[in-house]
């Protein structure tokens, strides 16, 4: 995003679609009870996130699958497991673009 000559906002598309699929994912209650779960953990797998969580297999599977399109979360198989763990780079980027757009329209 940037502001031309007449002090307009213009917004990339592309920036636009990432950045709102990623805050998409982040605005939700339980995937942020998910995320934290994880934060606390390192890496687990999905068994323990709905067992200890007392979700639904399914309902954790859809939130963890949104995490993970959104780039929020990375997976590494480990036997018969896969194990999530949080990507810090990407919510840190997600954290810059917020703070980076609220600057631009506090200019």
């Amino acid at each position: 995003m940037r502001k031309n000559a007449n002090k307009r906002i213009v917004i990339d598309d592309e920036k636009l679609d990432v950045s709102s699929e990623v805050l998409r994912a982040l605005a939700h209650p339980l995937r942020m009870r998910i995320l934290a779960f994880i934060d606390r953990h390192g890496s687990i797998n999905v068994n323990k996130i709905y067992n200890t969580l007392q979700l639904e297999q399914s309902i954790t599977s859809q939130h963890l699958r949104i995490l993970r399109l959104a780039g929020l979360v990375g997976t590494e198989r480990e036997g018969k497991y896969v194990l999530y763990h949080i990507a810090y780079n990407r919510i840190g980027e997600a954290i810059d673009a917020v703070h980076d757009f609220i600057e631009e329209l506090e200019e």
